[in-house]
């Protein structure tokens, strides 16, 4: 179908700014980052930053409790940017609206960004800081037995790889993935990569750029916990809802491991938006389908952690 009437001209403006153009600049993108969208923030009872002591050093985190005194089941949310821009406040919105809907803990992370900090450095960090999450749960007022790992773009790729890594090596039992339009793969010869390569906001270009920051020499010899769909199995994994949207180079990749998760015995809800691009959820106040997008993670973290409680 043909772009949301509402995305429109947010698109065109999108599509003009330099730092969106190659070549591209880490700097420049962080720069730009700084002054998010300004779009309505849902109230959350309690917000603060704490810093958790992880094994992998220090890391900031903000806590969005909307019931203080009560102890929810935890989101640990890892924001997006292709690894090398994003932050605590970029997300700040989201992170907001998903605790509100699903009145749940979010506990949102930050990680070391690329280029500095080349793969596997960023899923090492949050892995550890899950960890420390869930070693101090009453202090946080969140429930260890129910936690649930998301994030988009490339944090939906670290929320994947976490789970894959925890599935694997051992660590706190994770209850549900919340993949946004998540990076699954470095494959640029799917069909979306050649559809969306440009005028969509994320250019298949970019999107290489992004991978290049990220893996640097490492490229595909990375393996699965860079790219998960290339994982032997699936099976396993914490069910999962993934959100696609039809104007995004990362489309395919998104329901291709929507349908290996599903084939895998996974419990899945795949929601695909037609109309919209990548991004599209941080849109709130601004574009329907991101409010939309919101109430489809919220009821599936519902859905999830009502399911571990009578388990």
């Amino acid at each position: 179908m043909p772009i949301d009437p509402a995305l429109a001209p947010l698109l065109d403006m999108m599509n003009a700014l330099p730092h969106m153009n190659a070549p591209f600049d880490p700097a420049a993108l962080r720069l730009a980052d700084e002054q998010p969208m300004p779009v309505p923030k849902a109230g959350v009872a309690e917000v603060r930053d704490v810093t958790l002591d992880t094994s992998a050093g220090a890391v900031k985190a903000r806590l969005y409790h909307p019931m203080p005194g009560t102890t929810l089941p935890l989101l640990v949310f890892i924001h997006g940017g292709g690894w090398v821009f994003g932050t605590l406040d970029t997300h700040d919105p989201l992170c907001r609206a998903l605790a509100a809907a699903a009145e749940v803990a979010v506990l949102s992370l930050e990680y070391p960004r690329a280029p500095e900090h080349r793969f596997p450095t960023a899923l090492d960090t949050v892995r550890a800081a899950v960890v420390t999450a869930a070693a101090e749960a009453s202090t946080l007022g969140i429930d260890a037995s129910r936690i649930a790992v998301g994030g988009d773009s490339a944090g939906g790729n670290l929320s994947a790889a976490l789970c894959l890594a925890t599935r694997d090596e051992g660590g706190p039992a994770i209850a549900h993935q919340l993949l946004l339009y998540p990076v699954i793969d470095n494959d640029f010869t799917r069909a979306s990569h050649i559809e969306n390569a440009t005028g969509y906001m994320l250019s298949s270009e970019m999107m290489q750029w992004f991978w290049a920051q990220y893996l640097g020499d490492a490229g595909r010899a990375a393996g699965a916990l860079a790219t998960p769909i290339r994982a032997d199995s699936l099976a396993g994994l914490p069910s999962a809802t993934i959100v696609t949207a039809e104007y995004d180079p990362l489309r395919d990749e998104g329901i291709a491991y929507a349908e290996r998760l599903k084939a895998a015995g996974v419990t899945v809800t795949h929601d695909h938006f037609p109309g919209v691009i990548h991004g599209f959820a941080s849109m709130l106040g601004m574009l329907p389908q991101a409010d939309v997008a919101v109430g489809t993670a919220a009821r599936g973290l519902r859905a999830a952690f009502a399911m571990e409680a009578v388990a």
